[in-house]
């Protein structure tokens, strides 16, 4: 409770220990609303670019040409693919791929936060397959199309009445307040306290959409890579310990970003810097 108070108190976003996943929702809105108030919500899907114009202008003329557009191509070929029991992925999630506005969950049989890739990968073993590398090419392919398939669908992320699962969601919200390693940023630090600030030459995104837009293509990796990915590279960015991904830490994370983006609507793959 001292670590949660301290982080009420630390950052210029009040952080209500208290407080329902629900309120949470509703108090960031309400923050990003005045701190941002000429951009609508809805347009914080798009990061940073709903923020600078100039920027906007060339990653709207990259997405003529998406550079994610292969990937999603192949994710569709392993989603009709038979496994070796000549079951499909449609198996297990049905015969619908747009099924990403469900994710992440929470499984009170298996007492834990499901993603998408972890789901994925369970269908796999369920089936007989091995599992697939959470940061290969494979689950980029498969969680891209999926993504592409589920586009404008309103994220909707129950958090359900289970001491368990508010709990989860409970450790992903301290994780995002939580300063941490050499520079003692938390995650709230850049994209809370500092959002529509400039660091150094980038413009720093609204927290409210960032769970929206994956798996991205970016620049720097030149491939399309999954959200976790990311958390590992800003946790290495401030110098602190990254987890490994689909651990329990970053599902949980996940899971506390994605429910307070809740009725906004799907728009991954995306491609950013």
């Amino acid at each position: 409770m001292r670590l949660l108070m301290t982080m009420a108190l630390c950052c210029g976003f009040a952080v209500n220990v208290s407080a329902t996943p629900e309120s949470d929702r509703e108090a960031l809105r309400s923050y990003f609303e005045k701190r941002i108030p000429n951009v609508p919500l809805e347009e914080h899907i798009n990061g940073a670019y709903a923020l600078d114009e100039a920027k906007r202008a060339q990653w709207l003329a990259m997405e003529d040409f998406p550079p994610y557009e292969f990937t999603i191509d192949e994710g569709a070929d392993l989603w009709e693919e038979a496994f070796d029991n000549g079951e499909t992925y449609a198996s297990c999630f049905g015969d619908s791929p747009a099924i990403k506005a469900g994710f992440p969950y929470w499984d009170a049989e298996q007492g834990q936060v499901i993603t998408l890739d972890l789901a994925i990968n369970q269908c796999r073993e369920a089936n007989g397959e091995e599992a697939l590398d959470y940061l290969g090419e494979e689950m980029a392919a498969l969680t891209a199309f999926i993504a592409y398939e589920s586009r404008d669908e309103l994220i909707a992320v129950e958090i359900p009445e289970d001491p368990a699962a508010l709990a989860a969601y409970e450790s992903g919200k301290a994780f995002y307040y939580q300063r941490r390693g050499q520079l003692n940023f938390s995650c709230s630090s850049c994209h809370v306290d500092m959002a529509n600030n400039m660091l150094r030459a980038e413009r720093l995104s609204a927290g409210i959409g960032h769970t929206t837009h994956w798996p991205v293509y970016r620049l720097k990796w030149n491939a399309v890579g999954p959200l976790h990915k990311r958390f590992m590279e800003c946790n290495d960015q401030v110098k602190a310990k990254s987890f490994a991904p689909q651990s329990e830490e970053y599902r949980n994370l996940e899971y506390f970003m994605t429910y307070m983006a809740n009725d906004l609507p799907l728009n991954g793959p995306a491609s950013r810097k």
